[in-house]
């Protein structure tokens, strides 16, 4: 590394360690992971198997987070529960950045009727709110996980669109476009190689931020028992059949709904920065 790289480097680390709120997410996010990926080396019990301590059981040395009805460990569950809700939200972001990437570049670039066909169908899926669509859809397609990335995913295609399409319209006009166009570049080659390079800070800024919201819809839609099925753990279904105890058995709702909480804001805090540092409007800030 040379010594122009290396002083990027450290000054991006040391801007990085002045924003609190990064460095927190950061942390928070790094610990979750290693706990999905190292789940089954962690969990003190098997998350599924019932009767390994009383039922509704508050939390104690054998239970840190207590048991459920059915006797099962609530702190294996929740560890089990992130190996899926974490990759439900990355793999729906990634459905919607794909197909609301080429969306939003094909009709920034083209315009004309490609323009006006491809907004009237981003506005149209705007005007449903993302959970009425994806129940919808759910109730079309069926209950399931492959179903509920496909739901989710499909709220986040207008939006990455119509941002995408916005940056496009303003890159392509460019006096480094024009240059390529002139010399006879053709429109795939420009816009995978000119235009999407240079529209690829928002793509990335609301990626981040969507991720967080992918997990609260499908934990909305487990919640509703429209997601994943028990007894699979996933945290918005924890939170649906803890919800029933509530007043006698809160630690059911409680850590499910507060890891949930810090994973999401951890996810925003960590987006929020992104923002910051991508956006030239907010660098002086």
């Amino acid at each position: 590394m040379d010594r122009s790289a290396a002083r990027a480097l450290g000054l991006g680390l040391r801007r990085f360690a002045r924003n609190p709120g990064a460095v927190a997410g950061s942390v928070v996010l790094v610990i979750l992971l290693l706990v999905a990926v190292l789940a089954p080396l962690v969990t003190p019990y098997d998350p599924n198997a019932q009767s390994v301590g009383p039922p509704l059981a508050p939390p104690d040395r054998a239970h840190l987070l207590g048991t459920d009805r059915y006797g099962r460990d609530m702190l294996s569950r929740i560890v089990a529960g992130s190996r899926l809700s974490l990759p439900i939200g990355l793999l729906a972001v990634s459905f919607a950045l794909v197909l609301g990437t080429a969306l939003g570049l094909v009709t920034g670039y083209f315009g004309g009727r490609v323009d006006a066909y491809g907004t009237k169908a981003i506005d149209i899926m705007l005007g449903f709110p993302p959970i009425m669509l994806a129940l919808l859809i759910i109730a079309i397609s069926g209950i399931g996980i492959s179903n509920v990335i496909f739901a989710v995913g499909i709220g986040g295609i207008p939006r990455f669109a119509r941002i995408v399409r916005g940056a496009t319209i303003s890159a392509r006009e460019n006096v480094y476009v024009e240059a390529a166009r002139a010399m006879g570049a053709s429109a795939p080659r420009l816009i995978l190689g000119h235009i999407l390079p240079n529209v690829s800070a928002p793509i990335i800024v609301l990626a981040t931020l969507y991720i967080g919201r992918a997990i609260l819809e499908s934990s909305a839609l487990g919640f509703l028992g429209m997601g994943v099925q028990p007894p699979t753990p996933e945290w918005g279904s924890m939170l649906s059949e803890g919800r029933e105890f509530m007043r006698h058995a809160p630690w059911l709702m409680i850590f499910p709904g507060l890891v949930l909480f810090l994973t999401v804001t951890s996810i925003n805090l960590l987006g929020d920065y992104l923002r910051q540092i991508l956006d030239p409007r907010l660098r002086g800030t």
